[in-house]
């Protein structure tokens, strides 16, 4: 159904089409207005309606078909009218790797409790912490995490990012991402991508919203290789949505906000850029509920390693070794036999940063509350908690649902720096290391060791 909203001339103001298409990857085609979207061609000598037709890339023209990605959108004025002359501003608590000596801290197992609520009014550009970074933006290699903390809505205020594509994971509060190809609704258990140079405009749903974004220098997001799995669970590609067509029609001064090789700049111009009446293409943002992914797992004993919980993948040029994994544990069943239930104590080459939207993480009895998060750095030891690892090494293995909680973890092949900000937060969990103190020496030289 179509929404219309008219001002004093009869003009649309904003126009929009309720919905979702669903797939991942796919080749879409959508319309505010019947007959916006030319058929049979890209570009017209004329468009329906006065509009522009103008390609976003995401790839190359020369990018291989399964990895070449474009959209035609077709709009009010083209994307040259979205700029003056731009002028060099300030986001201070977003950074940008390379960031290396951003602190001066020694290397540390870390977690924080959840990031305290923004003083005053604060938008979702200004409330986004970097908490830490991770390859080079000026080579498109690595990452940054984020935590995100906001109360009011971008009102004539509008960004696209130029380095990156970004994951937007919700942990507390609704909110409404708008962006120049449709309106995404985003709830917690759910994670939004906007793709690179997608322009959007943010607006809170609830009182105040808070989680934690993901922003990929590298190769876009895509669905992971099942191997031997085949060809059906985990993340299944209908599970996406891709939101239809929208559009605002508004004659209003506006602010365009840019991130470009880790510095900010603002144009002003008087009008909205989220002007898109029709488009067709695969270069679109999308939403995933993380309650649709299909988890598999050990039967019978043992539990295979976490990456059998990946819900996308960033690839880098080395095969299997990711510049971003997106992993989750959801609500499952545990049924393995004569087995550490758990994850297990290791080091990795990996780096982890972990988060958690509700519900408590099997590793950790305590510590670990939603909206937290922590950080395991390459080669650095973890694994459970002591009281963790005293209840899964003596409980009754009978089969057990872990449910009513969702933890994630962003997880890449670079070290992540921590920032200063993140250093200085108030909610470091300055004892942190404490947690693992209880593990005592059970060794004695018998078979059965010390479980007294």
């Amino acid at each position: 159904m179509d929404k219309t909203d008219l001002n004093p001339t009869g003009t649309p103001v904003s126009a929009m089409v309720e919905g979702y298409m669903p797939g991942f990857g796919n080749d879409f085609e959508t319309e505010c207005l019947p007959g916006a979207l030319p058929q049979g061609q890209n570009s017209p000598q004329k468009c329906a309606y006065g509009l522009y037709a103008e390609q976003l890339s995401g790839s190359p023209f020369t990018a291989p078909r399964g990895t070449n990605e474009r959209s035609w959108l077709y709009r009010i004025r083209p994307s040259v009218k979205h700029n003056t002359a731009f002028a060099n501003m300030d986001l201070p608590y977003w950074r940008t790797a390379p960031a290396p000596f951003d602190t001066d801290a020694p290397i540390a197992q870390l977690r924080w409790n959840p990031t305290p609520s923004p003083q005053g009014r604060t938008t979702f550009l200004e409330g986004i912490r970097t908490v830490t970074t991770a390859g080079d933006v000026h080579t498109q290699v690595g990452m940054a995490t984020h935590v995100y903390v906001a109360n009011a809505a971008m009102e004539d205020e509008y960004f696209y990012n130029a380095d990156a594509e970004m994951m937007v994971v919700p942990e507390m509060g609704e909110l409404t991402i708008h962006t120049e190809m449709g309106r995404i609704d985003l709830e917690p258990s759910e994670i939004c991508i906007v793709p690179r140079g997608m322009i959007i405009r943010v607006e809170p749903r609830a009182r105040e919203i808070r989680g934690y974004i993901c922003e990929n220098y590298g190769a876009k997001f895509t669905l992971p290789n099942r191997g031997p799995i085949g060809a059906n669970c985990l993340a299944n590609p209908r599970d996406f949505k891709t939101p239809v067509a929208a559009y605002e029609d508004k004659e209003t001064p506006s602010k365009v906000i840019v991130k470009w090789c880790g510095r900010f700049y603002v144009t002003e111009i008087g009008h909205s850029p989220l002007d898109v009446v029709a488009w067709h293409g695969n270069y679109a943002p999308y939403k995933y509920d993380l309650r649709t992914f299909s988890p598999v797992g050990a039967i019978l004993f043992d539990h295979p390693d976490p990456s059998i919980f990946t819900v996308l993948t960033a690839p880098s040029g080395e095969e299997g070794t990711a510049n971003i994994d997106f992993v989750i544990f959801p609500p499952r069943w545990m049924v393995a036999e004569n087995t550490f239930r758990p994850p297990w104590y290791h080091r990795n080459i990996m780096s982890e940063f972990m988060g958690l939207i509700y519900g408590q993480y099997d590793a950790k009895e305590e510590g670990f509350v939603p909206g937290g998060m922590s950080l395991h750095n390459m080669m650095l030891p973890h694994g459970p908690d002591a009281m963790g690892f005293d209840k899964a090494s003596t409980t009754e293995l009978k089969p057990h649902k872990l449910d009513k909680t969702m933890a994630f973890m962003f997880e890449t092949r670079f070290p992540q720096h921590v920032t200063r900000y993140a250093m200085e937060l108030e909610t470091l969990q300055e004892d942190y290391l404490d947690c693992w103190s209880g593990l005592k020496k059970r060794f004695n030289g018998t078979p059965q060791g010390d479980w007294s």
